[in-house]
């Protein structure tokens, strides 16, 4: 971490360590969610849609605030670690950088922790989830130690896994739960699609890193697996949420409409394909992030118009 830095941080700066490129992890699962949920409601969700409507909102501040919050935890942490510094390849950190005072970036993202705290436990009781308030903390706990405390799991190779269960499973059939009570066949599916797009996001990022992790003693998940391995499991990941998303046609043919974000998806994998390193793969990971959304978004649309009466 740089020292004697004057902390200059700018509202640009902060929106950087929010790390913009990482919010489709937090509103593709809470979309996905709500539009399998639509889906279960068939003819009946217009008489209910300001309810659903309602809690997909509060969901989407809980998945929000946590993936910032996640940001700004994983900011401090490495930085005071020392496993962030001036010279790291991708955005730049306000902690490493000397940018901002690391107690602000704490305080910031336990303010977002707070926040999603505050708002799930409304969505739990106003749902008639009580217990849902319960693993909600096991969500902030997760976002916390990922890089934080003394023995982080972010740090021991189990980052992806984490992702997978908490912005894929938790986040898209929570999201169901809380709006129909139930939890479908098709949400499952759907969570894992989503919880297998957010761990490649977060493959590829360490990816990107595994130089410098592997200097500094974090050993991700891309450290342990090595260059050529991490790249297969990048691929694995992202086309089978693809492959899910034809799955999940035995319910309705127009999930299918997901797959035209494969584009999207392929242009996100070309440089992984092509063994770039670095710098490159950061346009790899922005791409990465609209493939995943505009996925999300797509697989949503199919859902709904599947449960729409006057589709049929």
């Amino acid at each position: 971490m740089a020292k004697n830095s004057p902390y200059t941080a700018t509202f640009n700066d902060w929106l950087i360590g929010a790390r913009t490129h990482t919010w489709p992890n937090a509103i593709a699962p809470v979309v996905v969610g709500t539009a399998v949920a639509i889906r279960h409601l068939g003819g009946t969700w217009a008489t209910s849609s300001e309810l659903i409507w309602v809690r997909a909102l509060l969901a989407m501040i809980v998945a929000w605030s946590l993936i910032v919050g996640v940001n700004f935890a994983n900011d401090y942490s490495d930085g005071i670690r020392g496993t962030d510094d001036e010279e790291r390849v991708g955005p730049q950190r306000l902690t490493g950088s000397g940018l901002a005072n690391p107690k602000h970036v704490k305080l910031a993202a336990f303010g977002f922790f707070g926040i999603a705290g505050v708002v799930g436990s409304i969505l739990s009781i106003i749902s008639g989830f009580w217990w849902l308030i319960l693993i909600g903390i096991l969500c902030v706990l997760a976002a916390w130690f990922y890089t934080g405390g003394k023995h982080p799991y972010g740090y021991m190779g189990l980052g992806e896994v984490m992702v997978f269960i908490f912005f894929g499973l938790v986040a898209v059939m929570g999201t169901e739960l809380t709006q129909v009570g139930r939890i479908s066949w098709e949400g499952a599916l759907a969570a894992c699609a989503v919880g297998a797009f957010s761990a490649a996001n977060n493959v590829v990022n360490n990816l990107r890193d595994i130089p410098s992790d592997r200097e500094s003693g974090k050993m991700t998940l891309a450290v342990k697996l090595g260059d050529e391995r991490t790249r297969i499991l990048y691929a694995v990941l992202v086309f089978g949420a693809f492959g899910l998303s034809i799955v999940m046609a035995v319910s309705t043919p127009w999930t299918l409409l997901a797959l035209l974000a494969l584009p999207l998806a392929r242009k996100g994998y070309q440089p992984i394909k092509n063994g770039e390193t670095g710098p490159a793969l950061i346009a790899s990971l922005r791409h990465s992030g609209k493939a995943m959304l505009v996925w999300s978004l797509l697989l949503g649309i199919g859902f709904i118009l599947g449960g729409a009466p006057w589709v049929g």
